[in-house]
């Protein structure tokens, strides 16, 4: 580590760059991970990429109302209150 908390990396022939491993453990980065790399003023920022929304959104809504069932009793109550104007014409 050099001042004020820089790691330093060396560049490889491929242009790999390892990212230490106080880095790694810190972020969750495993082997497999994803990262982005952005050009942001003159430096190269490297941050670990979204995850899959997919399973990041599993069990988001669990123990929550469902939707669908609202949604099915709000057009039941609707075909209630059509069929009661038909019967009462």
């Amino acid at each position: 580590m050099t001042a004020a908390g820089v790691m330093r990396a060396k560049v490889s022939a491929k242009g790999w760059v390892v990212i230490p491993a106080p880095l790694r453990r810190k972020y969750g980065i495993e082997p497999g991970t994803m990262v982005e790399i952005e050009d942001a003023d003159g430096k190269i920022v490297i941050f670990p990429g979204a995850k899959d929304a997919i399973e990041e959104g599993y069990g988001l809504l669990a123990g929550k109302p469902s939707l669908l069932e609202e949604l099915l009793a709000e057009r039941a109550r609707d075909l209630e209150r059509e069929e009661t104007k038909i019967r009462a014409r």
